[in-house]
C-alpha cells in the first residue's frame, strides 16, 4: 500500500485517513521514498502515531524549523530554505522567541476582544446575504467569509482588496505545487503584502499589522522585524489564517449534518458549544502536516534517523490515532478532555489560536440560531492540497 503524500492529488477525494491507519499500527515512522512531487526530490519520514508527533513537536532541538541543508531547486512554500530563520514557523530560539514576541504585540487579548463584535455582526450579515437558502454554495458564500474578513481586520486589509486576496489564495491552493499555494499566486500576495506593509510605515492605521511593523522588543539589539520577516508573516498568517478557519467551519458543519445526533445535542445543550468547537479542530484539522529537520543521528519509536533527514509529523493523523483518542473516528461535540494537535503544541503552537476559536463559536452559534435544519444537496468536493486540506465546495440547503 502507497500514497504519494507529496501530490496534492493524493488529497482530492479527502485525507487518506486508511493509509495513515495503516501507517499508525504497521509503520508509525515510515519512510517516504522520493517521488517525482517530493520537494528537492527527496525522500522524507513520515510520523503518523500522536505520542511520536508530539514529541517532535517538543523538542525543537532536535527536530529544527530552520535548520535547513541546502537543496536543490527550493520550494515555494513557507516552511521550507527561503525562509529559514526570517518567518515564525521556519525558524528555531532564540530568532523564533524574537519573532513571536514581536509578532504577538499585534496578538494581545485586546485586540482579540475588540473583534468579537464586529464578527458576530459580520457573521449575521453573511447569513443575510446568502444568495438562495434553498440552494447555495457554503464554502464560499458562508465558510470563507467570516475568516477572511477576520484576518483582512487584523491586516488593515481595505474592504475593495478582499476578495480579490482570496480569490488568489484560493486559486493557488488548488494549483499543484511543492508549496502551500503555486508560486504564480504566491508572488500575487507577496507583492500586495510589500504594498500593504510600506502603507503602514508611512501611515499607521488602528490595526494590527500596523502595531507589529512599530512593535519593539525591550533590550534586543535588533529591536524591529525587518522587510523580510514582516513579509513572511503576511504570507504566513493571510493564507492560513483566511484557509484553515474556513475549512474547520465548512468541514465542521459537514460533520454536524453527518452526525444528525451531534447537531440535536449542540441545539439542545448551547452550553457544549466550546467542547463542539474543540472537537471541530481535531476533526477536520486543516493544517494537515509540519516538516522538520533532524539536527543530529536520533531515534524515533525505535526507528533510527540520521541528521539532516526530513522529518514530517502529520497532526490530522495523529487527531485520529487510536492510542490516544477513544472512538477517535467518532464525531462527539462533547469530547472532554480532547489534548487535539489541530493547533500544534510545543514552541510553534498557533499564534491565532485564540481567534479562530472565537471565529469558530460565533460562526456556528448564529447558523444554529438562523437555521433549523441543513442538508446536504451533493457530495462535497475537497481541496487538492496536501498542505491546508479541506472541503473546496459544498452544495447544502438550509432551513
Amino acid at each position: 500500500m502507497f500514497v504519494d503524500l507529496s501530490d496534492g492529488a493524493s488529497f482530492a477525494d479527502g485525507f487518506p485517513h486508511q493509509f495513515f491507519k495503516y501507517l499508525r499500527d504497521e509503520h508509525p515512522v515510515y519512510w517516504h521514498k522520493p517521488t517525482a512531487h517530493s520537494p528537492g526530490g527527496e525522500g522524507f519520514w513520515v510520523v503518523s502515531r500522536y505520542d511520536d508527533a508530539v514529541a517532535v513537536m517538543r523538542d525543537p532541538q532536535t527536530f529544527s524549523s530552520d535548520k535547513v541543508p541546502p537543496r536543490k531547486g527550493g520550494g515555494t512554500g513557507l516552511n521550507d530554505e527561503n525562509h529559514a530563520g526570517f518567518a515564525i514557523n521556519a525558524s528555531d530560539d532564540p530568532q523564533h522567541k524574537r519573532l513571536r514576541g514581536l509578532v504577538s504585540q499585534g496578538f494581545t487579548p485586546r485586540h482579540i476582544a475588540a473583534l468579537e463584535t464586529e464578527l458576530r455582526q459580520r457573521a449575521k450579515t453573511i447569513l443575510d446575504r446568502i444568495s438562495d437558502p434553498s440552494d447555495f454554495e457554503f464554502m464560499r458564500e458562508v465558510a470563507r467569509e467570516l475568516p477572511l474578513q477576520a484576518i483582512c481586520s487584523i491586516l488593515g486589509v481595505p474592504e475593495e482588496d478582499r476578495l480579490e486576496l482570496a480569490d488568489w489564495i484560493d486559486q493557488g491552493l488548488e494549483t499543484p505545487s511543492e508549496g502551500v499555494i503555486s508560486r504564480e499566486h504566491l508572488l500575487l500576495v507577496q507583492k500586495y503584502g510589500q504594498e500593504l506593509i510600506a502603507e503602514k510605515r508611512r501611515r499607521p492605521g488602528k490595526d494590527m499589522l500596523s502595531d507589529i511593523v512599530q512593535a519593539r522588543l525591550e533590550g534586543e539589539a535588533e529591536t524591529r522585524l525587518n522587510a523580510l520577516e514582516l513579509i513572511n508573516f503576511f504570507l504566513l498568517l493571510f493564507p492560513a489564517g483566511a484557509e484553515t478557519t474556513r475549512s474547520a467551519i465548512g468541514g465542521g458543519l459537514l460533520a454536524l449534518i453527518e452526525h444528525p445526533d451531534e447537531m440535536r445535542k449542540l441545539r439542545d445543550n448551547p452550553a457544549l458549544m466550546p467542547l463542539a468547537v474543540e472537537e471541530i479542530v481535531r476533526w477536520t484539522t486543516p493544517s494537515i502536516y509540519k516538516r522538520r529537520t533532524a539536527t543530529r543521528d536520533t531515534e524515533l519509536a525505535g526507528t533510527p534517523i540520521k541528521a539532516g533527514d526530513k522529518v514530517s509529523f502529520w497532526e490530522m493523523s495523529a487527531n485520529r490515532d487510536e492510542r490516544a483518542f477513544a472512538a477517535p473516528f467518532k464525531f462527539d461535540i462533547s469530547r472532554d478532555p480532547n489534548p487535539h494537535v489541530g493547533f500544534g503544541t510545543g514552541i510553534h503552537i498557533c499564534l491565532g489560536m485564540p481567534l479562530a476559536r472565537m471565529e469558530l463559536k460565533i460562526m456556528f452559534e448564529e447558523l444554529l440560531a438562523r437555521f433549523d435544519s441543513f442538508e446536504l444537496l451533493a457530495s462535497p468536493k475537497w481541496m487538492p492540497n496536501n498542505r491546508l486540506h479541506g472541503v473546496r465546495e459544498m452544495r447544502i440547503c438550509a432551513r
